[in-house]
């Protein structure tokens, strides 16, 4: 039966079709869905990208302050620092991203992306999976990824575009997680956030997360043998795993899968050697280490150059925690935190990573994309900070076949609202996906038989 929520179309399948195509919810029960879209990739016009690297600026980013400043605009909203030219004539960024800014006739930007939401986590949800949550308008909606929710960008890729090699088909580095308040007070250990996960394409799109520092030894323990697992341990676990893949066992509660999942080692072994050699960054000369940036985000952008040149689909950079402001979240001391610390390492870490994939001509088939879930206000607060902004914000893409030089949609005098071209945030997913292979068209299944787009946005020709 066809049906439109929301004007989208959705087919309802009996209960019994719908097991028979091989999973759902039982009665008290949770099967591992392995559902293939059923809709045929027709497209011919999508791009031939084979891997995307997401570095998410988590927080939110003021655009006002990195890629569409206004120096004609009042001092409580222009801030202190400058524009400079580029290497595109007419084009001007901040003055703290000198090293994008001889790079840009390499990068497109969007200035008008636009959406009503200013919330932290519904608009980390929705720029991620380009669904909205139940409940959008709530803020501190900090519950952790339900099996229930739409996929990661990287899920879904996972899913209908998969590695070729032994490697996952999403990698967080670090997963999508921030870290909560309790009395002004945030915890050690950061919180897993809705929109990081697989949601209904169930566990085999979810992501291999790479937590600890790369280049550290303690990266590595997510993907290596640990020293007291026997090889019969591991055979037994690898088991384990495998009944899993095939949506054999019953897990009533998500607690219960993740038990059973840390139990599965993913890749280890000496047949996969050369698979972990991959997360190790020992065998890249010490100028290149140097060139990306000694700190977590440089050395987790070169860790994502070589899983893009591995072949995996999605690399997603959650790009939060610092030493001044909590990520980009830069309600105080904005200034000070993107002077000393952000914009040195955007600046930095970028714009290596696009030398790198250039030097070894992987620029074509990686499409790299920044942004995060909004931008922030126009005016500046008493805290010299600038809050949360849905209405406006930037994002900035290259590789891939996106077209260098281009600046898309214009916001007005203060930054404030899109006055040229707005673009819902779903449109910039739409046009990775667009990069990537993945038409519009395609389709996917939810545990209730529901068939959703992976998209529903527009994709930006203009860029391409």
């Amino acid at each position: 039966m066809l049906n439109l929520i929301n004007g989208i179309p959705v087919i309802r399948c009996q209960r019994r079709e719908f097991l028979r195509m091989g999973g759902g919810l039982a009665a008290g029960s949770f099967v591992l869905p392995e559902l293939a879209a059923e809709t045929a990739n027709t497209s011919t016009s999508v791009g031939q990208a084979k891997s995307c690297i997401l570095v998410y600026l988590l927080g939110g980013p003021p655009h006002q302050d990195t890629f569409d400043l206004k120096p004609e605009a009042p001092a409580e909203i222009r801030g202190p620092f400058q524009p400079i030219a580029t290497s595109v004539p007419g084009l001007e960024i901040c003055e703290l991203l000198p090293q994008l800014a001889q790079r840009a006739d390499r990068f497109s930007l969007v200035r008008s992306v636009s959406h009503r939401n200013s919330n932290h986590t519904p608009m980390i949800y929705y720029t991620l999976t380009g669904f909205e949550t139940a409940r959008p308008s709530r803020d501190n909606d900090i519950r952790p990824p339900q099996r229930t929710d739409f996929p990661h960008m990287g899920a879904v890729l996972s899913k209908f575009k998969p590695s070729d090699s032994a490697l996952p088909g999403y990698i967080a580095a670090p997963e999508l997680a921030i870290r909560s308040s309790i009395s002004g007070q945030y915890k050690r250990s950061p919180t897993a956030l809705r929109g990081g996960g697989p949601g209904f394409l169930g566990a085999r799109s979810a992501a291999l997360n790479v937590n600890g520092v790369p280049g550290t030894r303690e990266a590595i323990p997510a993907v290596a043998l640990p020293t007291d697992v026997s090889i019969d341990r591991f055979d037994e676990r690898s088991a384990i795993l495998s009944l899993l893949d095939r949506g054999g066992p019953r897990v009533p509660t998500t607690e219960q899968l993740a038990t059973l999942r840390k139990r599965a080692v993913l890749l280890t072994g000496e047949a996969n050697r050369g698979t972990l050699n991959t997360f190790s960054l020992d065998g890249e000369p010490a100028e290149l280490r140097d060139r990306y940036g000694r700190h977590r985000f440089g050395q987790t952008l070169l860790l994502a150059r070589r899983l893009a040149e591995a072949g995996v689909p999605m690399i997603a950079v959650h790009f939060n925690e610092m030493t001044i402001c909590d990520g980009w979240d830069l309600h105080s001391k904005n200034f000070d935190a993107l002077k000393t610390e952000l914009l040195p390492m955007l600046d930095q870490g970028m714009s290596a990573l696009m030398d790198d994939l250039s030097e070894r001509n992987l620029l074509d088939e990686t499409l790299v994309a920044c942004m995060g879930e909004f931008g922030r206000t126009p005016k500046i607060n008493k805290n010299a900070g600038r809050d949360h902004w849905g209405d406006c914000s930037s994002t900035l893409l290259f590789g891939g076949g996106i077209r260098g030089g281009q600046v898309y949609g214009r916001s007005d005098r203060h930054a404030a609202y899109p006055s040229q071209n707005p673009i819902d945030p779903i449109d910039i997913q739409a046009t990775m996906y667009h990069c990537l292979g993945l038409p519009a068209e395609q389709m996917m299944y939810d545990f209730n038989g529901r068939i959703w787009p992976i998209t529903n946005g527009k994709v930006i020709q203009a860029i391409i």
